[in-house]
């Protein structure tokens, strides 16, 4: 079959890698460059999603695990196990036997995992591992793990395999229109026909479909989620609860730094995608809360966001579920959502449903 795939993010790569696999001619169009939006904005986590468990999404949790470690053993020059710190101070909206039970089944849903199950740490171990940390009202935590990557070079990484098995890859090419008849629409080119289409343009897939004359069943929240690179160096990822709220960030190694993030907000498709000084203010006081030597905004090297398109189901987009829906039009077919960690779980649902 012709297949033409609109989107050059990790889920459009992965669609493409896989079907051209088995033996179908794909193109892909990407509106910039590979790896340029939302796919290396990420927070550098290949995760199972241990915050998914509270809304119920246990199916998308085990998902995400198997395709965590898949990712670790495929691409390990740009991929590595990351254990992560999970410390319990009095007050806590989550009380520790609630912890403890998420990563117990946190630990089931992962099988047969290569890397190591949770462990509950006293108040000694987690001063062990982290001796930075404010220790009043202290009481303990729990150590998992997941996976860490360098998400643009992973991104690049894929869109290799997928020029050796043969996929034709066209940057700047911004697709303007698609039919439910199998035609696409460049903005300076002739229409083009193709047995089948694939919408994964990711926040801009509902916008397609509307330029396009076509009616969306799922709406997208689009959802800005920011980060800040401070030099400081982490001698310990690090999972944290907000003060006074329920939402979770992380403090994690990067490059030598720490990467602090991330934040949810709400924006308008066409604003622009940067981290606000509201966001900066929101990640310094939360690290701030939890370290006894506090950075300020003369530590800050970088900072960089991206905008992330969830299926929408909440009104709090913190509460919203993380899974992905499809949309069939004759021969064009759309993904609302997906994950970085599960995008090749979603290139095989896709390949399903095109053949």
């Amino acid at each position: 079959m012709r297949i033409a795939v609109i989107g050059g993010g990790i889920n459009g790569l992965c669609s493409a890698w896989r079907l051209a696999q088995g033996g179908d001619h794909v193109t892909v169009f990407e509106r910039g460059r590979l790896m340029d939006a939302t796919s290396s904005a990420s927070s550098k986590l290949l995760h199972g999603g241990l915050r998914y468990l509270e809304t119920g999404q246990f199916l998308l949790v085990r998902e995400a695990l198997r395709e965590r470690d898949a990712w670790i053993n495929r691409a390990p020059q740009l991929t590595r196990p990351l254990p992560i710190l999970l410390p319990i101070y009095r007050g806590s909206r989550r009380p520790r036997w609630m912890i403890g039970l998420g990563m117990k089944l946190y630990d089931m849903l992962a099988g047969k995992s290569a890397l190591p199950k949770s462990e509950s740490l006293s108040k000694a171990q987690v001063m062990a591992f982290m001796p930075l940390l404010k220790t009043e009202s202290l009481l303990g935590g729990f150590r998992y793990y997941d996976g860490q990557m360098d998400d643009r070079q992973l991104g690049l990484w894929v869109a290799e395999q997928c020029r050796q098995a043969g996929v034709v890859i066209n940057e700047d090419a911004p697709v303007v229109a698609a039919s439910p008849e199998g035609t696409l629409t460049l903005a300076k080119s002739r229409p083009m026909s193709f047995d089948c289409i694939l919408n994964v343009a990711g926040p801009w897939a509902e916008k397609l479909l509307s330029d396009s004359g076509i009616k969306a069943r799922y709406g997208l929240d689009v959802v800005r989620g920011s980060h800040l690179i401070v030099e400081r160096a982490c001698r310990h990822a690090l999972l944290l609860e907000v003060p006074g709220g329920k939402r979770i960030f992380f403090v994690l190694p990067w490059q030598g730094r720490s990467l602090i993030g991330t934040t949810e907000v709400r924006q308008p498709l066409e604003a622009p995608i940067v981290c606000s000084n509201e966001e900066i203010d929101y990640l310094i006081e939360a690290y701030n809360h939890f370290h006894s030597q506090p950075i300020a905004r003369a530590d800050i090297v970088e900072t960089f966001a991206g905008i992330r398109p969830l299926v929408k189901s909440a009104s709090d987009p913190s509460k919203a579920r993380r899974d992905y829906a499809f949309q069939r039009n004759g021969r064009l077919l759309t993904v609302f959502g997906g994950k970085w960690t599960t995008s090749l779980a979603l290139a095989e649902k896709l390949k399903r449903k095109v053949h």
